[in-house]
């Protein structure tokens, strides 16, 4: 291979992840909807975390627990397509250089916590919360509501539109679940990542990738298609488990024509891919705005409803897209072998944008045969 080409809205490694040279360490909203952000302006300061923290509402909290699950090396394998994850590696290999363990220090982050007054038998439920906004309040209404469900409420300081998705608001949404987890009996079952405009694109993203942590998603006024570059599909037996276990609730306002029209991307995306536990929950007459607490309420309920799904559709759905998956890697093979590796490696590129870990690791392999290195 005589180079590394990456895609070009890939961004280069050092912007993309945290690095440390081998041996030793060197180196939206669309607008603030003016409503909410009135709203949130009125909340007052909340207590600091007590070594032994209560039930009640928790500001500046700091969290101490990393895990493998928001490690540079699991992001890098779940959250970027099998080939960009390789490119990267390679150009890493490259230059004699190594991922960092993680990309941000907990300890030196703040978390918001809303923790109702009792646990309910089973353990508590969570929602992680990504926001918009660079402050990590809920917003009005719903710690009521979260109280009433037994549920945990807790979010990042500084997580919001204008911050890096892959190297800081994923991992710092990841950290908030584990840490809560391990301070409250929590029930792994009611664990769920939701989240306002582009912080419930954000949320999308690690639904997708985390079903294993995250078993559904509130997506309320945001969402993206799967199988595009900024959301690739994840290993296989992730995206598997995504598909037989997860629950979408898309919560947006009819009047919100935007947010409306990518919401209706998604939902075609996910019905291409095999996703059918998807639920949708227009707000009459909104805007792009924050659900009131009445359809959070509803949201959440749904999302706590016992799993329904088709077995038989769904093997049936997977067998059509391995068919496809098959088709189109044959066709670059082919290519290939005819030594026409410019078309080869455009077909390639398209595939692993779109099919992700579904086509690996034979998309990986055809990578390293060539396709991708230049005529």
């Amino acid at each position: 291979m005589s180079g590394v080409i990456l895609p070009p809205a890939l961004p280069s490694p050092p912007n993309l992840l945290v690095r440390q040279r081998a041996p030793g360490v060197t180196g939206g909203m669309r607008a603030r909807a003016k409503r909410w952000v009135q709203r949130v302006a009125g909340f007052g300061a909340l207590a600091l975390v007590a070594a032994a923290p209560a039930p009640g509402e928790q500001r500046d909290v700091v969290f101490t627990e990393v895990s493998p699950l928001s490690s540079n090396a699991e992001l890098l394998r779940r959250a970027l397509s099998p080939i960009a994850a390789a490119q990267v590696q390679a150009k890493l290999d490259a230059e004699h250089a190594a991922l960092a363990d993680q990309p941000v220090d907990p300890t030196r982050e703040r978390f918001t916590l809303v923790v109702p007054p009792t646990a309910p038998e089973k353990g508590y439920g969570l929602i992680v919360f990504v926001s918009p906004l660079a402050e990590a309040e809920p917003p009005p209404g719903w710690a009521a509501v979260l109280a009433r469900r037994g549920m945990i409420f807790t979010a990042a300081e500084r997580s919001g539109n204008d911050q890096q998705v892959v190297g800081r608001r994923e991992p710092l949404a990841i950290l908030a679940a584990v840490n809560a987890m391990r301070r409250y009996p929590v029930d792994p079952a009611r664990v769920y990542i939701g989240g306002i405009s582009g912080g419930a694109r954000v949320a999308m993203k690690l639904a997708l990738a985390y079903p294993d942590l995250f078993k559904g998603a509130l997506l309320n006024a945001g969402s993206d298609p799967i199988g595009e570059l900024g959301t690739p599909i994840p290993p296989r037996s992730l995206f598997e488990a995504f598909q037989a276990g997860s629950r979408l609730v898309y919560v947006t306002g009819t009047a919100d024509e935007a947010a409306q029209a990518d919401d209706a991307a998604s939902q075609r995306s996910m019905k291409a891919f095999c996703v059918f536990d998807v639920a949708v929950q227009p707000m009459a007459g909104a805007g792009h705005e924050a659900a009131s607490p009445a359809q959070l309420d509803r949201a959440l309920a749904t999302l706590d409803a016992p799993a329904q799904g088709d077995a038989g559709k769904l093997a049936a759905c997977r067998q059509g897209l391995d068919a496809e998956i098959a088709a189109r890697l044959d066709r670059v093979e082919a290519l290939l072998t005819a030594g026409k590796r410019g078309e080869a490696a455009k077909l390639l590129a398209d595939t692993d944008r779109r099919y992700g870990g579904l086509a690996a690791p034979r998309s990986v392999e055809l990578w390293r045969k060539g396709a991708y290195t230049p005529d």
